[in-house]
């Protein structure tokens, strides 16, 4: 089923989406625009995050758009109120910032949210959320690929806090009956994402770099494998996790068949861009002590239970973001 087939059952549902103005956030709330519903984005704009106005143009008008950190409680109380779906994607994804700011991080991946969780309990305990967590909880993989039993053990601040999260969601579920689902993401990119720094993914600043005559650098050998996940896949599973017949309660990966190479990942771009260069450097002291190595996920479980598989070849989701950068770069650099 394509994305818009998946959003068709939200038509009239009233939707609200922390980070709504972010990468995922936008593209998700594009889709539930088209199917009719009733969107509700909840942004803080901070600078560093990923909130961009300009990831809603042309849906602008058919969004109610509150400019509001999720750190503050009045307002969550306020806006949680009355929503069937919440999205919950806001969070600070950076590693190295958790590392530099860990108190920062703390407040947003873990404070937050118990407040948005306590906003729905006390005010909307009917609500079904979806919260978006990441494979970085994982830490180094003991096995390949890495399937939802493999052992946590974050590497970083960062992860510590988004282990945090998604246990506070998972714990309100089971304690107080919230109707939840977790998704660990990996490597999503695509259109609308943050490509002025690495702050979001790697990937965003090798579009950037290649895109802007740069040179693309890899860290270490280039030999770290990882898999990515296009935005619109993304984009499908949260749908499926927050359909009303999904099982509350579950935690699923999203991943995709094919893992690559960093060396191999920047050669493929290199190749569709039709130009452009790239070299390994030695890692910086403070970004190796938190890499996690190889990296690829087992979405069978996601698969099996929901029936999601990731539509989207890497070859086609690159040359789609790499056109859309081209058109609209300068609203992202």
């Amino acid at each position: 089923m394509t994305v818009a087939d998946l959003a068709e059952p939200f038509g009239g549902r009233r939707t609200l989406i922390t980070g709504g103005l972010g990468f995922i956030g936008s593209n998700l709330a594009r889709a539930l625009v088209v199917a009719g519903a009733d969107v509700t984005l909840v942004d803080s704009l901070v600078p560093a995050y990923g909130g961009n106005l300009h990831n809603i143009a042309g849906i602008e008008h058919q969004v109610h758009v509150n400019v509001s950190d999720v750190r503050d409680e009045h307002s969550l109380r306020h806006l949680v109120r009355d929503q069937d779906v919440i999205f919950n994607l806001a969070g600070q994804t950076s590693h190295l910032d958790s590392m530099r700011d860990p108190y920062t991080d703390l407040e947003i991946n873990c404070r937050a949210q118990l407040s948005i969780l306590e906003a729905c309990r006390a005010g909307n305990p009917q609500v079904k959320i979806v919260f978006a967590s990441t494979r970085q909880i994982y830490g180094r993989p003991v096995r390949l690929p890495v399937d939802e039993s493999h052992p946590i053990a974050p590497v970083d601040v960062n992860g510590v806090n988004k282990t945090a999260g998604e246990w506070y969601h998972l714990l309100y579920g089971e304690v107080y009956g919230l109707r939840v689902s977790v998704l660990r993401l990996t490597n999503t990119y695509g259109p609308r994402m943050r490509v002025k720094d690495a702050r979001q993914t790697f990937l965003g600043i090798w579009l950037k770099l290649l895109l802007t005559g740069e040179e693309i650098q890899i860290y270490g050998n280039g030999e770290q494998r990882r898999d990515f996940t296009f935005v619109d896949d993304a984009v499908a599973a949260f749908l499926l996790a927050a359909d009303e017949e999904a099982p509350a309660g579950a935690v699923y990966n999203l991943g995709h068949p094919q893992h690559v190479s960093l060396r191999e990942l920047a050669e493929l771009l290199v190749e569709l861009n039709g130009g452009g260069s790239f070299r390994t450097i030695p890692f910086p002291a403070d970004r190796k002590a938190i890499d996690i190595g190889d990296f690829y996920a087992d979405y069978s479980k996601l698969e099996r239970e929901l029936g999601w598989s990731p539509r989207v070849p890497l070859r086609e989701g690159l040359e789609r973001s790499l056109a859309f950068y081209r058109d609209e770069g300068e609203h992202y650099w």
